[in-house]
């Protein structure tokens, strides 16, 4: 059974010895100067506004979880159209009851007000 996961086991290791053996190289050859701008944290080439401390409105995270959740059940959607001709009607159906739970959820959200950005 070994031999089944050798290669596997081989493309791993050599993975992770290229992993450790760049860090080190870079390391022991990289340039050193560090400065004032080079530890600074990096903001979008923009300069720090504020602290890492600030709070977020909760609005932020309900976006973001809903977002994820949208685009999690859409994923679903492309299995079911590449076996679209096999599943026939029965499949066409259940993806409809899908899309139709889904867009009840999304009008739901709508309705709710979760999706204004204030």
């Amino acid at each position: 059974m070994l031999e089944n996961y050798l290669p596997i086991l081989v493309v791993i290791g050599i993975s992770f010895a290229f992993a450790i053996g760049s860090v080190m190289m870079s390391r022991l050859v990289g340039v050193k100067k560090p400065s004032e701008a080079k530890l600074a944290p990096y903001e979008c080439g923009m300069p720090l506004l504020g602290s890492a401390e600030e709070r977020f409105s909760i609005k932020f995270y309900i976006i973001a979880m809903l977002f994820i959740l949208f685009d999690i059940e859409a994923v679903f959607l492309y299995p079911w159209a590449v076996m679209f001709k096999r599943l026939g009607i029965f499949g066409f159906v259940e993806m409809g009851v899908f899309i139709i739970i889904l867009l009840v959820g999304f009008i739901y959200v709508w309705k709710k007000g979760a999706l204004e950005w204030e």
